[in-house]
C-alpha cells in the first residue's frame, strides 16, 4: 500500500493485472511477464479456479511467466532488521514451494530508495546467482556508466574470499519507467510506451506522443528505438541488453497488453528480419537476460570471474536529482518504526515458544488440547503482517495517512495475537505435569504484564493485585544466553516480597508510579528486582503482600525553577525533596561509572569510567532542524534543512526529577517536546555497563521542524563514524563537508558509533532512525519530523500524523586496545561482544506474564530451561520457526532453525564484562544443544528452505564461519 491500502490496490488494480496476464500470455508464446511480490500473488491465487491455476503453472514451466525475488514484498533496505528481511523471504518462498513448486533465482529491486549489501548477502544465501537494483545516487550511476561497472560482483566487505559474490545489474538511468529504460533520451523512449498513445489517460511530458506501429512508419520507428538500445548498450561490457517494459500501476487493462505486446512484436519482427541491422530482439524475463549475459561473458567457465569487477559497500544515501537526498525517510513515522521492532521481538519469542510447546504437547495425549492449528494461523498472519510492513512504502513512513493506519492496525492485531500464542505456549511448558494442562480460550492461564490500547498508543503496565497468597510472575528470556535482567512491574501495595524461582527473598527497589512530572500515584507502586533467567527459558517468581527486609524505597529530588509553579506535595511513603534548578551538578554512579548532569537542564555532561579513572566529556543536547525556504522543501522522503540545527532553547529550566535507588538511579527531564530519561542500573554485569536512554517525543504542535538528539564527546573521531546495516553488519562512513548536510545522514537500524585510538562510543537503538556525525566527536540522531508539504515524489502529502513516540537507546563507552592508525581507514569494522549483547538487551527485552488463575494453581516447574547451557556468545538464534505442513495453515513436525554467527572485534576486553557465555570458533555439538528435547534430525538447507545441498544429511555438529547466517531443518522430540 502507498496511495491506497493493500486491499484497495488489489481490488482496483492488482487482480486485473494478473487475470489479464493469464489470458494475454496464452495468446502468443513469445510474450513474457514477471512478478515479484507474493503478498498480492497469493491473495489472487486463493480466489481463482483450478483451470486458471493450471494455466499459470504451464506458463511458468514454459518460461513465459517468471517470479523474481519472490519475497512477501519488495522491502525497503534501510530501515528493516535482517530478522524481518529473512522472514518475508521465507514466507514468500515457502508459499511458492507449496502452491506452485517454483524456486525464484533472480532478485528484482527497482523501487527501494538506496540499496544494502545485507540484501545481496541474503539473496546469495537463498541460492540466487543474480540480482538487479535501480535507485542509486545519480552521480554514482554516472561514474559506474563511464567505468562500465554497472554490472558487477557484489561482495560483502567482510568477506576475505569470494563466497558472497553475487552478480548485480544496476539500471543506468533516472527511473524504471519506459521513458528511462530504452536508452538515454526519455523524449524518444517515451514514444515507445504504447500505453501513452494519444487518447489514453497517460501522455508523454516531453510533448511527443507515441505512434502505433504500421507498415508506413515501421522502418523509421525501428531505427529510432534501435539507436537508443545501441547507445544504452555502450554503458555495458557485453552485447546483451536489458530494456524493462513496465511502470507503477500498469497492465491492469486488457487494451494495454495489446498496445504494448503487439506494437513491440512488430518492431522485433522487423529488426529480426533485417540482418543488416545486426540485432536480435525479443521479449524475455529477468532470468532469460542473466542467462544470456552469463553465456555472452562466458561466466560458465571457471577462470572468468574477472570479466566483471568486484565491488563492496552500500548504496546509501540516495539522491535522484540536485541536492535531493532521501535521508528524511530514515526517520519518517518513527512511531511505527518502533512498533515494527516490538512486533519482531514478540514474533521471534512466539515462534520459539510455540515450536517448543508443539513438541511438548506431542509427548502426551494433550496434543489434541493444545490449540496448535489456531495458533499456527495466528503466527502465519503475524509473519505476513510484519512482512507486508517491510515494504518500501510502509516501514519507510512514505504512504498516505490512512494507509499508515491500515498498516498500524495490522501490526497491532498481530501484536495482540502473538501475546496469545506466547501465553498459551508458556502455559504448557511451565507445568510440572503436562496432564494438568487444559485450554480455555475465554480464561487464559496467564496475562501479559503490559497492554497497548490502540495501534497508535504506547503500551502501559498493568497493576498486579497482591494478597498474602503468592501471585506468580513468569518471566521469559528470549535470548539464547543466560541472563541477569532488571525486571520492573507495577503492584497495588508498597508492602511486597519477591521470591526467586528457588524461593529466596530478592532485593527489590520500590519506586513511585508518577502521574505526570511531580504527582505521586498511590494506585500503584513500581517494584524492580534482578531476575536470573536460563537461556530461551522461563523463571517463575512469586509476589506476596508482606513487609520485606529486602525492600528498599527509592528517594527523589525534584528540581523546579521558580516560574514552573510545580507544587511537589510531601508524601507519607516516599522521601521527596524539592530544590531549585542550580549550577550544581547532579551525580549518579554505579560500580562501572560516575555520571555528571547539569543542575539546570538535567542533561548529561560527563562520564568517568572507573576501570581507568578517566573523565570523558559527554554532552547530551537537543536541536531543531527547519526546512529550506526554497521551492522544494522537506517531506516524507527528502531532508532539505535550512542549514545547521538550532539548539533547543527553553526559557525556563525544565522540571528535573532525580531518582536514587538500590537497583537503579535515573534523571528525568521534562521539556515541552521531549521527556528525556537517563537510567543507570546499579547491578553487576551487563545491565550496569551501559546507560539506558529513553526519549518520549511529542512534536504534534510544530510546523516544518525536526527534532534531533546530539551527543558531543571529546573522542577524536576525525570525520569518521560507523552505522549498522539492518542490524547485520557495520558500514564505515565518512562525513563529507563538500556535500550538503543531508547527504551525511545514514540509516541506523540498531547501532552507530564513533571512536579514536583509545575509546569507542556506541549509540544502540531499539528502532531505526536517521543518524550522522557532523562534527568531530559528535553523534546525532533524528527522532521525529513534522512537515507541512509534499516533496514531489508522488505521495501528495506531508507528514502531519505525528504520535507521542518512544525512542529507546543505550549508550556504551568502551576502551579500545591495540589499534593502529592505518586500520581506521579500513572498509570493515565490527562491534565488540559486549556491544552485540547490549544490543540484544534492548531489542529482545524479557517478557513478564502473571498467572491469572484465582482458583488453585497447578504445580509448576521453578524454571523451564530448554537449552543445556548458554549458546556461544557470538551465536544468535535468529529464529526457530515451525514449518507449515502440506495442509493449509497447519504445523508440520519440522522447524527452521536459523543461526547467525556474529562477527566481533576481539581486541575489546571480554573479561569482567559479565558475559555468561564463551566462544567456540563457530562449532556447536547438536546433541549438546537442547536439554528438554532431543534432536531427531538436523539437516542444512538454504536460507529460505528452497534448496537442500546435494549431500544434505543429518549432521551432528554445526560449524559456521564468522558473519554466516545459516538455516537448518530440525525435528525435535
Amino acid at each position: 500500500g502507498w496511495l491506497k491500502t493493500f486491499e484497495d490496490y488489489f481490488r482496483d488494480q492488482t487482480q486485473h493485472i494478473l487475470n489479464n496476464m493469464v489470458i494475454k500470455l496464452q495468446e502468443d508464446n513469445r510474450r513474457k511477464f514477471m512478478w515479484s511480490e507474493i503478498s498480492y500473488f497469493s491473495k489472487w491465487w486463493d480466489g481463482i479456479d483450478n483451470q486458471k491455476k493450471d494455466a499459470v503453472k504451464r506458463l511458468i514451466k514454459d518460461g513465459q511467466f517468471e517470479i523474481v525475488t519472490g519475497g512477501w514484498v519488495m522491502p525497503d533496505e534501510a530501515s528493516p532488521h535482517y530478522f524481518a528481511l529473512i522472514d518475508q523471504l521465507i514466507e514468500g518462498h515457502q508459499w511458492l514451494e507449496r502452491n506452485l513448486g517454483v524456486k525464484p533465482k533472480s532478485g528484482w529491486a527497482v523501487d527501494p530508495f538506496g540499496h544494502s549489501p545485507t540484501m545481496a548477502y541474503l539473496l546469495k544465501r537463498t541460492g540466487f546467482s543474480n540480482m538487479l537494483i535501480q535507485r542509486v545516487h545519480y552521480s554514482v550511476k554516472k561514474h559506474f556508466a563511464t567505468q562500465k561497472t554497472l554490472e558487477f560482483f557484489w561482495r560483502q566487505n567482510w568477506d576475505l574470499g569470494s563466497s558472497t559474490d553475487i552478480l548485480c545489474h544496476m539500471m543506468p538511468f533516472y527511473s524504471y519507467d519506459v521513458p528511462h529504460t530504452c536508452g538515454p533520451d526519455p523524449k524518444i523512449c517515451c514514444q515507445f510506451d504504447f500505453k501513452r498513445l494519444p487518447g489514453g489517460r497517460v501522455s508523454c511530458p516531453w510533448r511527443v506522443p507515441p505512434e502505433a506501429i504500421h507498415a508506413g512508419n515501421i522502418q523509421h520507428r525501428a531505427w529510432m528505438i534501435l539507436d537508443q538500445y545501441r547507445k544504452k548498450s555502450k554503458l555495458f561490457r557485453t552485447k546483451v541488453l536489458l530494456a524493462p517494459l513496465g511502470d507503477d500501476f500498469r497492465y491492469a487493462e486488457s487494451s494495454e497488453w495489446d498496445q504494448q505486446y503487439q506494437n513491440y512484436q512488430k518492431l522485433f519482427d522487423y529488426m529480426n528480419s533485417h540482418p543488416e541491422l545486426h540485432v536480435k530482439a525479443q521479449f524475455g524475463t529477468l532470468s532469460d537476460y542473466f542467462e544470456a549475459l552469463r553465456k555472452e561473458s562466458s561466466l560458465g567457465e571457471k577462470s572468468s570471474n574477472s570479466f566483471f569487477p568486484v565491488l563492496s559497500g552500500d548504496f546509501f544515501t540516495y539522491a535522484d536529482r540536485d541536492n535531493h537526498y532521501w535521508s528524511g525517510y530514515f526517520t519518517s513515522r518513527p512511531f511505527y518504526k518502533r512498533l515494527d521492532r516490538v512486533l519482531e521481538s514478540y514474533l521471534r519469542a512466539a515462534e520459539i515458544l510455540y515450536s517448543f510447546a508443539l513438541v511438548q504437547s506431542s509427548k502426551s495425549d494433550k496434543m489434541s488440547v493444545f490449540p496448535s492449528v489456531d495458533h499456527y494461523k495466528l503466527l502465519t498472519e503475524a509473519r505476513r503482517n510484519l512482512g507486508l510492513f517491510q515494504h518500501h512504502d510502509a516501514i519507510t513512513g512514505t504512504s498516505k495517512d490512512w494507509v499508515v493506519v491500515d498498516y498500524g492496525t495490522r501490526l497491532f492485531h498481530s501484536l495482540m495475537n502473538l501475546k496469545k500464542v506466547i501465553i498459551d505456549s508458556a502455559h504448557i511448558l511451565i507445568l510440572k505435569d503436562i496432564d494438568a494442562y487444559n485450554y480455555d480460550a475465554s480464561t487464559p492461564f496467564l496475562k501479559m504484564d503490559d497492554a497497548q490500547s490502540s495501534q497508535d498508543s504506547l503500551p502501559l503496565k498493568t497493576v498486579i493485585k497482591l494478597t498474602s497468597q503468592p501471585r506468580y510472575l513468569l518471566i521469559y528470556n528470549p535470548v539464547e544466553q543466560e541472563r541477569f535482567s532488571v525486571v520492573s512491574v507495577n503492584v497495588n501495595s508498597p508492602r511486597v516480597t519477591v521470591l526467586s524461582p528457588l524461593g529466596k527473598p530478592l532485593a527489590i527497589q520500590i519506586s513511585v508510579v508518577w502521574d505526570g512530572a511531580t504527582t505521586v500515584s498511590h494506585e500503584a507502586y513500581q517494584i524492580s528486582f534482578l531476575a536470573h533467567l536460563p537461556p530461551l527459558g522461563l523463571g517463575v517468581y512469586q509476589l506476596l503482600e508482606a513487609q520485606s527486609s529486602e525492600a528498599d524505597l527509592a528517594d527523589y529530588t525534584i528540581y523546579t525553577s521558580g516560574s514552573n509553579n510545580m507544587q511537589v506535595k510531601p508524601d507519607n511513603i516516599f522521601k521527596i525533596k524539592e530544590m531549585q534548578n542550580s549550577a550544581d551538578n547532579i551525580i549518579l554512579e554505579n560500580a562501572d561509572m560516575k555520571l555528571w548532569f547539569s543542575g539546570m537542564s538535567g542533561l548529561l555532561e560527563k562520564i568517568n569510567t572507573k576501570e581507568d579513572g578517566k573523565n570523558h566529556q559527554m554532552k547530551v543536547e537537543f536541536a531543531w532542524y527547519g526546512t529550506t525556504s526554497n521551492r522544494d522543501k522537506s517531506g516524507a522522503y527528502l531532508f532539505l534543512p535550512d542549514g545547521d540545527a538550532k539548539p533547543y532553547i527553553f526559557t525556563d529550566p525544565p522540571t528535573v526529577r532525580v531518582t536514587h535507588g538500590r537497583i537503579f538511579s535515573e534523571v528525568v527531564c521534562f521539556f515541552p517536546h521531549v521527556t528525556h530519561t537517563m537510567r543507570l542500573y546499579k547491578v553487576q554485569g551487563l545491565e550496569g555497563q551501559s546507560l539506558e536512554v529513553s526519549n518520549i517525543v511529542d512534536i504534534r504542535g510544530e510546523y516544518n521542524r525536526e527534532l534531533a538528539m546530539r551527543i558531543s564527546s571529546d573522542i577524536n573521531s576525525q570525520n569518521r563514524f560507523y552505522t549498522d546495516l539492518n542490524g547485520y553488519q557495520i558500514q564505515p562512513r565518512l562525513t563529507m563537508s563538500k556535500l550538503p548536510l543531508q547527504a551525511n545522514i545514514y540509516p541506523m537500524t540498531t547501532m552507530a558509533y564513533i571512536q579514536d585510538v583509545g575509546i569507542r562510543l556506541t549509540l544502540h537503538s531499539a528502532q531505526s532512525l536517521g543518524v550522522t556525525s557532523l562534527k568531530n566527536g559528535q553523534l546525532e540522531v533524528i527522532m521525529d519530523r513534522r512537515l507541512m508539504q509534499d516533496d514531489n515524489r508522488g505521495l501528495g502529502q506531508g507528514v502531519q500524523d505525528n504520535k507521542i513516540t518512544a525512542n529507546i537507546f543505550r549508550l556504551l563507552l568502551e576502551r579500545r586496545h591495540g589499534t593502529d592508525v592505518n586500520e581506521e581507514k579500513s572498509s570493515v569494522s565490527f562491534p565488540s561482544l559486549l556491544s552485540h549483547i547490549t544490543s540484544t538487551l534492548i531489542n529482545h527485552p524479557v517478557i513478564a506474564m502473571t498467572i491469572y488463575a484465582d482458583s488453585g494453581v497447578p504445580e509448576m516447574l521453578h524454571t523451564f530451561s530448554p537449552l543445556m547451557s548458554s549458546m556461544p556468545c557470538d551465536m544468535h538464534i535468529v529464529n526457530l520457526r515451525t514449518i507449515q505442513s502440506k495442509a493449509d495453515f497447519e504445523p508440520s513436525d519440522e522447524a527452521a532453525l536459523i543461526l547467525h554467527r556474529k562477527g566481533f572485534d576481539c581486541r575489546f576486553s571480554n573479561k569482567d564484562v559479565g558475559l555468561f557465555c564463551s566462544t567456540t570458533q563457530g562449532k556447536i555439538k547438536v546433541q549438546k544443544l537442547f536439554n528438554k528435547f532431543s534432536v531427531k534430525s538436523l539437516t542444512p538447507t538454504s536460507l529460505s528452505l528452497m534448496h537442500s545441498p546435494p549431500d544434505a544429511r543429518n549432521i551432528s555438529e554445526i560449524n559456521m564461519s564468522s558473519m554466516e547466517i545459516s538455516t537448518f531443518r530440525i525435528r525435535l522430540r
